[in-house]
């Protein structure tokens, strides 16, 4: 979920993407470039690079004579993600906490408390924002890790953190109370510096998000 330059070929690669991630354009999905240019407004030449752009990072497949899809999922895909997240997440949170400075940390409150503020909104009922509620969890999961200190682990993580997002934005799982307590459990553990903790909680986090999308699959 990161932000590109204000580019026309940028602003459809990021149109596009969002439409897969939250699943408007269904897995296993013909994109025939004469419906995506009347669709996107643009030119095939932008659709083709912004296609291929988007199999490099896996979320289309480019099939020789056939032309590009929608990148399948299926429950080992979604497994292998989360293993990723959790390798990938759990070691930047460890090199956040040891380098976080009070602004990181302020910044980790802050993003915390719009999420919560919104799980608490789903929690009365109020599924209508479901696209915000993801952006607030993707930009706490993200203070959090800001901080280590590596545009290159931050850039992988945040491709896999899309590929999971959209497996559960393809069932729309919201695992109510549990989840916001597991996030509380994460900034606490933050704040306090306490790496073993926070990656706990981080871990049993993304296992039993795994586990709910899997049994919603």
């Amino acid at each position: 979920m990161t932000k590109q330059p204000h580019t026309v070929g940028s602003s459809t690669f990021e149109h596009i993407k969002r439409d897969i991630i939250f699943g408007t354009l269904e897995p296993g999905s013909k994109l025939k470039l004469d419906s995506l240019k009347e669709r996107y407004s643009a030119s095939v030449s932008t659709l083709r690079e912004t296609l291929n752009r988007l199999a490099s990072d896996g979320f289309v497949t480019a099939e020789e004579q056939r032309g590009f899809f929608v990148t399948p999922v299926s429950k080992d895909d979604l497994r292998e993600i989360a293993s990723l997240r959790i390798l990938l997440e759990s070691h930047a949170l460890r090199q956040s906490i040891a380098n976080g400075d009070t602004e990181w940390e302020g910044e980790v409150v802050a993003a915390h408390y719009k999420l919560h503020r919104m799980e608490v909104q789903m929690q009365a009922g109020d599924e209508t924002q479901k696209e915000a509620w993801k952006r607030y969890d993707w930009e706490f999961h993200l203070a959090l890790i800001r901080a280590c200190n590596s545009q290159n682990l931050l850039s992988l993580h945040s491709t896999i953190y899309d590929k999971y997002l959209r497996y559960q934005m393809l069932v729309f799982t919201f695992r109510g109370e549990a989840a916001a307590a597991e996030h509380q459990g994460m900034l606490d553990a933050a704040l306090r510096r306490d790496p073993e903790a926070a990656t706990k909680y981080l871990e049993d986090h993304i296992n039993k998000g795994l586990t709910h999308t899997l049994e919603a699959m």
